[in-house]
């Protein structure tokens, strides 16, 4: 890898990557494959996986099947399970680094505090806590699960025991004979509860909304069908066929024909009748929305676990904390020695977005105070050169997110070939003309879709209330959206030299200390 200093220490590159989760390995694999090697992954912990790695709070799984959960170009014969555990989603993403040799390309320990985009020399300059960099381009796979969000509760900071949030698990203190606070009811929550139930004193789950909670249909995959898997790599790739096959079936009914789904809420319900036989516990986990508006869960324990002598469920929110006494929104108050917080991530207000400083001098966060929006999920305008795997409205509410990846991988692949093409010191920024388009394309569509229609308040809206994180259609649509770069959606921005000194790129390409951009108005 061809890492070229210029004054002060700065390094630079053709290609940063910021982020060593699916989205960023996924990322640096596909440079190599397209003969990039001038890259650097810059990552702030001190190891890959991303959101794998941070969350290993007990229970902690996927609800994506693992043939499925898994890169199309990297597969696994050996899953031990249907759905599979943090440890080995963590250890595949490992074997991913090592695998793709991409090992001398990661910078560990190298949280990016600021990116900068030089108008003059047309690149972004970056300051991490492992030192500082330039590049031509910058990939930000930061994602959205990756920082935690606890809500402000008053008293919260005089609470004397333990307060922790399932993304941030403390493995060193013991719940074992402890009264627990669980506050939250989404995907961590309904793995932790059931983990920690059997050895807590006593559980008080906190519930502002009930979840839709399905069956989990996990089993372990045999050592017959691993062998065979390895022997016929073929039955891995129809295997993930099958199982990309029938979201993309289901997916209509969440995006076009939400009163189809009527006949999946009765089977939720017998689920929780099942398992919960005391009425007024029962009336509680029912939901009152569609089903689908939020993300269904999927757990054979959970309900099992609400219904043991030690669990109480408080159908309110957290409201406040009075020393050792948490106190809910309907006044409930309850004793206890530790509150977890399965509250989710801040996910349509990237934390990212407050470091990344564009063309005019304003923050994607300032951009964005308005709402996230991206062209094709990628491009900000007035953020040349820079994109965004994982971005505003890419995610998915009933598939695998690793299909989504790939797709704006492909795109991020066109991105880079477009500039070389181009040649010469040159960066693409997104027309705010070609951002509002897919917009309003993108809002157009969310309208009918269950996540908008079903009556529910949900992780994926913003503060305004505008769905700001799910592609309403299929997996194929997004595929075919960001097959190329259409340059017609963006300005073509060049460096005119002025001086004859030059600095030289880490691409080879030569740069003008005092370089001017130039606009192509006609590209």
């Amino acid at each position: 890898m061809a890492e070229q200093e210029h004054g002060h220490g700065k390094k630079h590159v053709r290609v940063a990557v910021i982020g060593s989760g699916f989205g960023g390995l996924g990322a640096a694999v596909r440079l190599r494959r397209e003969g990039i090697t001038d890259f650097v992954v810059l990552e702030r912990a001190g190891s890959v996986g991303g959101t794998w790695r941070d969350n290993s709070y007990p229970g902690c799984a996927c609800d994506v099947p693992s043939h499925l959960y898994s890169f199309s170009f990297a597969p696994n014969p050996d899953w031990p399970r249907t759905f599979s555990g943090q440890q080995h989603i963590r250890a595949y993403l490992e074997h991913v680094a090592d695998t793709f040799r991409l090992r001398p390309h990661l910078r560990l320990n190298s949280e990016v505090k600021k990116m900068t985009w030089n108008t003059e020399l047309l690149r972004w300059d970056i300051e991490t806590t492992g030192g500082d960099w330039s590049a031509d381009v910058v990939v930000s796979a930061t994602g959205p699960l990756s920082d935690p969000k606890i809500p402000d509760i008053p008293g919260l900071d005089t609470f004397p025991g333990k307060v922790s949030h399932s993304a941030r698990w403390d493995h060193d203190y013991d719940l074992a004979g402890k009264r627990v606070a669980m506050i939250g009811t989404g995907a961590s929550a309904i793995q932790i509860v059931p983990s920690i139930q059997p050895e807590v004193a006593r559980l008080t789950l906190f519930q502002r909304t009930p979840a839709w909670v399905m069956p989990r249909m996990d089993r372990a995959v045999t050592g017959l069908e691993r062998a065979v898997h390895r022997a016929l790599p073929v039955t891995t790739r129809l295997r993930r066929g099958l199982l990309w096959g029938i979201r993309e079936l289901q997916v209509q009914a969440f995006t076009k024909h939400p009163n189809e789904l009527g006949f999946v809420e009765q089977l939720a319900k017998r689920n929780i009748a099942r398992a919960i036989k005391d009425p007024a516990l029962r009336a509680k986990l029912t939901p009152d929305y569609r089903i689908g508006c939020k993300r269904i869960l999927l757990s054979n324990a959970y309900y099992p676990a609400l219904a043991q002598d030690n669990v109480d469920v408080v159908a309110s929110g957290l409201s406040e904390v009075r020393g050792s006494t948490v106190v809910a929104a309907d006044g409930t108050e309850t004793e206890v020695d530790a509150i977890v917080f399965g509250t989710g991530f801040h996910v349509t207000d990237m934390p990212i977005s407050e470091r990344v400083v564009g063309a005019d001098g304003r923050t994607l966060a300032e951009t964005w105070k308005n709402g996230m929006a991206a062209l094709r999920g990628a491009a900000a305008s007035g953020f040349p050169n820079w994109m965004t795997i994982i971005g505003p409205n890419t995610g998915l509410g009933n598939s695998s997110m690793i299909l989504m990846i790939e797709s704006q991988l492909n795109y991020m692949a066109d991105y880079l070939r477009q500039l070389d093409v181009l040649g010469g010191r040159v960066a693409l920024d997104a027309r705010p003309s070609a951002v509002n388009a897919w917009n309003r394309k993108v809002q157009e569509r969310m309208r009918r879709t269950v996540w908008n229609t079903g009556g529910c308040t949900s992780w994926y809206l913003d503060p305004s209330g505008r769905n700001t994180t799910i592609w309403p259609g299929t997996t194929t649509e997004f595929r075919r959206e960001t097959r190329r770069v259409d340059l017609a959606e963006y300005e073509v921005v060049r460096a005119t030299a002025a001086k004859t000194a030059v600095v030289q790129g880490g691409s080879g390409a030569a740069v003008s200390e005092d370089a001017g951009p130039q606009v192509e108005v006609g590209a």
